[in-house]
């Protein structure tokens, strides 16, 4: 094993080397507990390896796992990008890549007008939440406690 590392450069995130290698990989957009898990068996490395004590060709190796899953046996169905529009493939992005991926599908879906795209644009709701009571935004609704309590001292100071 090599020296203990804190403060661990990995895919364009700074991890804790003081933590276990699934949950310190979830500290990166895109990779959940159980999808580092399964990568970190994969890779051929221990769950409960701290990930300062991870070697260079094993952070290495694990990297790449986590950038192409399928190819080294993770099931399709765990990968959060499947039957891509762009490239008809699966795979899984992480880190920032993620949120400009999200940011273009969304966009997409604006430009197409789609029923998705349509409540993106007004703000609403997107998955068909209610939206009666909850996710107001804007004016208050409701009594304004100080106005209605201001009125009520008015009139009493007057007589």
């Amino acid at each position: 094993m090599s020296e203990y590392r804190g403060i661990i450069r990995f895919a364009d995130a700074n991890l804790d080397g003081s933590k276990q290698v699934p949950y310190g990989l979830g500290k990166i957009l895109g990779i959940g507990t159980n999808y580092a898990r399964a990568a970190a068996q994969m890779a051929n490395i221990p769950e409960t390896a701290l990930l300062g004590n991870l070697s260079d060709a094993e952070l290495q190796r694990l990297e790449e796992v986590l950038r192409n899953p399928i190819k080294f046996g993770i099931p399709e169905w765990v990968v959060n990008r499947r039957k891509d529009m762009e490239t008809g493939q699966s795979g899984h992005i992480i880190g920032p890549e993620l949120v400009l991926r999200i940011k273009t599908d969304v966009e997409f879906m604006k430009n197409i007008r789609s029923w998705k795209g349509i409540r993106h644009s007004l703000g609403l709701r997107v998955r068909g939440q209610r939206t009666k009571t909850s996710g107001r935004t804007g004016r208050s609704v409701g009594v304004k406690k100080k106005a209605v309590i201001a009125a009520a001292r008015q009139p009493a100071a007057k007589e």
